[in-house]
């Protein structure tokens, strides 16, 4: 099972790693330093006790360059009391090329060794020490004894001009060295603790406190995008209800405009031909007038425009059609009444689209090739309908004159204001192009629904 962690906890965790590695490796440089300067500070003391107790009795060697027993036997009295017997373990006194001239072991006195390189420092003047496993050959007598010595290189220099006449070489045991050594890596490692302690807190505490702040911040963002997600999908949701109702009005509105028909032609319509049949017969009866002849003639005009009002009202039955056959329709309509030849081009278009889609391009197309030939004189009038991104578009262009705006003189914008109303119901885009000289162009969309968001009659009844 994996298991998240949050950023804070990753960055605590990674400077924990960090800090540890840090103060282990700053701990053990610490200590090494430490060692070394305890040893450098021992080896300080050694010296000053060579300066000031040795030297003496190694003058001679500069111009004997040998040990009398004297000096021996000095030394050994000096080495053999309390205080240095218990810092000083073993001595040895070396001559510049290398011969041991004085030592416990009476074997290597006289002997020659080859210098290596704490002696050799030695013999240029440096004090020298390290923690020796007396594994040289002349550490034959120490090896005898102890496993590990702390080995402490003086240089002697003469009194006179300060050169180095030899070296003294002291063993020291390391008992002391190394509890001096060990209190000071404790305390060393206590405070490298404590800081490393210290700063993990430290961080710890900020990132934690930046943690808090950020999830709390985090949470709300949450919060306000539930909330918002939420507000949308009630906006999404209201929208497509108000599209299904608007849908759902287009189609009543024809059946109220279907029944406004029916009610002219049955009502008004019949009244006025019964009117005309009764004039007719008064007027054979009583003669004609030219009062009587004029109300005639008014009466028969207002028959023939409720008439025309009646069928103008009524579609033709749209819901068996195809998409095509709907514009062939409305193009063909239009072509029988006012005698112009449109061109078509239908392509790409869904065999069926919902009852309000068909029925808003029907009186779309109906008001635009309308308009097409009453301003445009129908020059060059062409008809596009094709389909994309889910969505049907309609094209209605012409090369007239454009439409000209007239200073003072309004143009009467009912239809352009009735064919974009019908394509916002829908969720659709309506756009009117138009410039003197190059024509006027309308174009409409309307969004067709997916198998998934159908429109569902039912629910819209609900909605009205």
């Amino acid at each position: 099972m994996r298991i998240s962690w949050s950023l804070a906890r990753q960055f605590l965790l990674a400077s924990l790693l960090v800090l540890l590695v840090n103060g282990l490796l700053i701990g053990l440089w610490i200590g090494r330093q430490i060692e070394g300067n305890v040893i450098h500070s021992a080896s300080l003391d050694t010296a000053l006790f060579v300066e000031s107790v040795v030297a003496p009795y190694l003058q001679p060697i500069a111009s004997q360059h040998q040990f009398t027993s004297a000096q021996a036997t000095a030394l050994d009295r000096h080495f053999s009391s309390g205080p240095f017997r218990e810092r000083i373990v073993a001595i040895k006194i070396w001559a510049r090329d290398g011969t041991v001239l004085y030592s416990p072991n009476p074997q290597l006195i006289g002997q020659h060794f080859a210098i290596g390189d704490d002696l050799q420092q030695a013999l240029n003047g440096q004090v020298n020490a390290n923690m020796s496993d007396l594994r040289d050959p002349e550490n034959v007598y120490e090896r005898q004894h102890w496993t590990q010595l702390v080995q402490v290189y003086v240089p002697v220099h003469a009194t006179t001009d300060g050169k180095v006449i030899g070296v003294a070489e002291f063993y020291q045991l390391p008992d002391i060295l190394e509890r001096d050594i060990a209190a000071a890596r404790l305390r060393s490692w206590g405070v490298v603790i404590a800081l490393t302690l210290a700063t993990y807190l430290l961080l710890a505490g900020i990132v934690g406190r930046g943690s808090r702040t950020i999830s709390n911040q985090q949470r709300t963002l949450n919060e306000k995008v539930v909330e918002l997600s939420t507000l949308l999908n009630q906006n999404r949701s209201l929208s497509e209800r108000v599209q299904q109702a608007a849908a759902h009005t287009t189609t009543l509105n024809e059946q109220a405009l279907r029944r406004i028909s029916a009610d002219l032609h049955d009502g008004p319509g019949q009244t006025l031909g019964l009117a005309l049949l009764r004039m007719d017969g008064l007027a054979r009866c009583c003669g004609e007038t030219k009062d009587f002849e004029i109300v005639q003639k008014a009466v028969q005009d207002a028959l023939r425009e409720i008439r025309s009002i009646s069928a103008g009202l009524v579609l033709p039955e749209l819901e068996s059609l195809t998409v095509v056959e709907v514009v062939e329709r409305a193009v063909r309509e239009h072509e029988r009444r006012s005698g112009i030849m449109l061109q078509l081009n239908v392509h790409d278009v869904p065999e069926h689209a919902p009852l309000p889609v068909t029925i808003t391009l029907f009186r779309s197309l109906q008001e635009a090739l309308s308009n097409a030939t009453r301003h445009a004189g129908g020059i060059g009038v062409m008809v596009r309908v094709w389909t994309g991104d889910h969505q049907l578009y309609l094209a209605v262009s012409d090369e007239g004159p454009g439409l000209i705006d007239t200073p003072g003189v309004e143009r009467p914008h009912l239809g352009v204001a009735g064919m974009r109303e019908r394509a916002q119901m829908l969720g659709g885009r309506f756009q009117l192009h138009s410039e003197p000289g190059q024509g006027t162009t309308v174009n409409i969309c309307w969004p067709l629904p997916t198998k998934e968001e159908a429109w569902n009659e039912d629910s819209i009844v609900a909605v009205i």
